[in-house]
């Protein structure tokens, strides 16, 4: 497949009305598809608020099983539209053990690969590790009849290791469902440094590997549910990067919108052989990366 048109959905989320938030989902996935779109990737956790705000048992209440109610809603939703969808959900694997887990499905083939997030934040306002245990099914893409895909979660696209063995084991393209934004209280210099460093990096990973990039990041404003706290200014600005890291397409930082790029996959492929990272990369003298500090 030398040509493949890849979309991207970029939402506000309201409340924690899952069907609602689903239905407003699919409308703009059937949106993408009415184009031609034959691959599409939602945002992180796209079912509910961002409930990381706080650490509280109850939101335990919002993760479900997979398969589940969200994955037979979506492989629903693929085999209608004869498309590729990458999803995102809290997953419940057992009582008191869960993931932040992108799930994909392919056409009328339903589910075929998932991906549990392996690297967890506990940062203000985003306190993952509460949640979520890290990821135990590794680094490998999932195969679909659109290529392998390389999919990684949000805190993932901060680390050059996750979308190097995605790309060693033959990832076609990377995508990033995301949920980052802005402390209310940041500078407008801070907020401009903290998305520049988050734009470069994931087009590092593009030129890096020189595969496609896809990140999917949401929009709007989530209260705190804490008095006091600040709430998140999730600040949109999805965007597609080719292999060089060129920038292809972007969202804007407060709209809810869909993107709509053709990729060039031969393309890819000739930039593989003009720019050979691969086979010049010195794995002889590599072993301290498996260190977690050289004292």
């Amino acid at each position: 497949m030398a040509k493949l048109k890849v979309g991207l959905v970029q939402q506000a989320v309201a409340g924690n009305d899952k069907q609602a938030n689903w239905r407003k989902s699919a409308e703009q996935v059937r949106h993408l598809a009415a184009q031609g779109a034959e691959l599409v990737m939602l945002q992180e956790l796209h079912s509910t608020l961002y409930f990381c705000q706080e650490e509280n048992t109850d939101y335990f209440d919002l993760a479900e099983p997979i398969p589940g109610p969200a994955t037979e809603y979506f492989a629903a939703l693929a085999a209608e539209l004869n498309i590729v969808l990458v999803t995102s959900l809290f997953e419940k694997r057992g009582s008191g053990l869960y993931h932040n887990t992108a799930v994909v499905f392919d056409r009328k083939e339903g589910m075929v690969g998932k991906y549990r997030k392996m690297h967890i934040p506990d940062d203000p306002g985003f306190y993952e590790k509460f949640y979520f245990t890290p990821g135990d099914l590794g680094f490998e893409p999932i195969q679909t009849s659109v290529g392998k895909l390389g999919v990684l979660v949000c805190w993932d696209q901060w680390y050059p290791e996750a979308a190097r063995l995605m790309a060693m084991r033959g990832a076609d393209m990377l995508f990033y469902p995301t949920a980052i934004g802005w402390d209310i209280t940041d500078t407008p210099d801070e907020r401009e440094r903290q998305h520049t460093a988050w734009h470069t990096i994931q087009r590092a990973h593009a030129v890096a590997n020189s595969v496609p990039v896809i990140v999917a990041n949401r929009t709007g404003f989530e209260a705190s549910p804490i008095d006091g706290d600040p709430g998140i200014q999730f600040w949109g600005q999805s965007f597609i990067a080719g292999p060089q890291g060129e920038l292809l397409a972007q969202a804007s930082s407060d709209k809810e919108e869909t993107l709509l790029v053709e990729l060039d996959l031969a393309r890819t492929e000739k930039v593989k052989r003009i720019w050979p990272y691969f086979r010049d990369r010195r794995i002889d003298a590599y072993e301290d990366l498996t260190r977690r500090w050289r004292d």
